[in-house]
């Protein structure tokens, strides 16, 4: 009895017991979607690998210093700013976008990796020796950190991780203690980029409501040039990459704005993937059973649409399991952020909890119909090796807080 309260003391089963559920739920719905598939019937014996590799790797995180992942994070950033680079000069297309190694029979995505090497390096950059993130250079530095990523993967292109990116640099900003102005600062050049794809009239339009932001604020007029300045410069850039984008680059961006304009692509994913959804009833049509599964009216419903399997084979019950494990490990997360006694823990965890939920969020509203389809894997659940043992080295390293939490009081 007193071994067992030790071990809960020090390991969190409250998030890697769900982690787990959702990582089987992912097997089967690999197996189900590939065993007969004639070119992809290998994935699910990858992904057992994956699964075996992440777990060793989630061991070794877990049981290093944990003051190891504050002094690396500075190393981690750049060498994954490093294969983000890389990869544009000697990757592999899939789909139009550069973004993978090949090495053999598996593949390696450098921008799942950039994702713990940014969440590291933004939690200790705003943490270093009591950082004032309100002030105007340190928020341009955090910006940047964030945004180096997302402009070489934009180059790719992906757009969903580019997005995902900025959701976590803001969060992790946000969370820092950032004063209305400062967040405004840091969100305001997202607004203008996503106002520039949409138009010229847009892109004027945010800016006007850049200047009459910088009006209410009322701050000097170096402070407020330079904002204005930033804010016009992230809309031009955009423009700029997006017009030395191939064509079928820019058709992916014009998918992600507009689903309808490709019915037969992204279009006809979404619709599939609704009525496997909404076909499973309560209790799914049973494992193997799934008409929209084993006919393989979905292209690799095994990463992006995963849970759409998940949905029609084991219904609504199967659905409410996978969304109930995932809010388990969202409401820990979020517990243990608050409980956390330094504040470099508190960003990472927060870092970790954004990445998750974002992935969450949008792969499931993709399923549902109604978010954009662009490409985001469901954490833990779809097929992909460099995503599963991302996830699970900072589940590692959430964990590894939890088990260090007593040495900061």
């Amino acid at each position: 009895m007193q071994i067992s309260y030790k071990l809960q003391d020090r390991f969190d089963f409250a998030i890697f017991i769900p982690t787990i559920i959702l990582i089987i739920f992912g097997l089967l719905a690999i197996f189900s979607s590939t065993y007969s598939h004639p070119t992809a019937h290998g994935n699910f014996q990858k992904q057992v690998f994956f699964v075996v590799v992440s777990i060793i790797a989630f061991l070794i995180t877990f049981s290093l210093p944990q003051r190891t992942f504050n002094v690396f994070a500075i190393g981690i950033y750049f060498a994954s700013l490093f294969f983000l680079v890389a990869v544009l000069i000697a990757g592999k297309t899939i789909f139009g976008a550069k973004a993978w190694f090949g090495i053999g029979g598996f593949g390696f995505q450098p921008s799942e990796f950039a994702k713990l090497g940014t969440i590291l390096m933004l939690a200790s950059w705003l943490t270093y020796k009591n950082r004032d993130i309100n002030n105007l250079k340190d928020i341009g530095v955090a910006f940047m950190i964030g945004f180096a990523p997302i402009m070489l993967i934009m180059l790719e292109p992906d757009t969903g991780t580019s997005i995902v990116f900025s959701i976590i640099t803001v969060a992790i900003i946000f969370w820092s203690g950032i004063s209305l102005f400062g967040m405004f600062v840091v969100i305001s050049p997202l607004i203008v980029v996503l106002a520039s794809m949409l138009g010229t009239i847009a892109f004027i339009i945010a800016l006007l409501l850049v200047v009459a932001a910088l009006f209410f604020f009322k701050k000097d007029i170096f402070n407020c040039v330079v904002v204005f300045v930033i804010n016009l410069s992230s809309g031009f850039f955009f423009d700029y990459i997006y017009k030395v984008l191939k064509p079928h680059q820019q058709k992916r961006i014009l998918t992600f704005l507009d689903p309808t304009s490709d019915p037969l692509g992204s279009g006809y994913n979404a619709l599939q993937a609704k009525v496997a959804i909404g076909s499973g009833g309560i209790l799914g049509k049973g494992y193997l059973h799934g008409n929209q599964t084993q006919l393989r009216f979905i292209p690799a419903q095994w990463t992006d649409f995963i849970y759409c399997v998940i949905g029609e084979e084991f219904g609504f019950i199967g659905s409410i399991i996978v969304i109930t494990c995932f809010f388990i490990i969202f409401i820990r997360l979020l517990k243990l952020s608050s409980n956390a006694k330094d504040q470099f823990s508190v960003l990472v965890i927060i870092g970790v909890l954004t990445l998750l939920f974002s992935h969450f969020a949008i792969n499931v509203g993709m399923n549902l119909g109604i978010t954009p389809v662009i490409g985001l894997p469901l954490p833990f659940l779809s097929y992909g090796g460099s995503s599963l043992l991302v996830n699970m080295i900072l589940i590692g390293i959430v964990l590894n807080i939890y088990k260090n939490r007593k040495l900061h009081t």
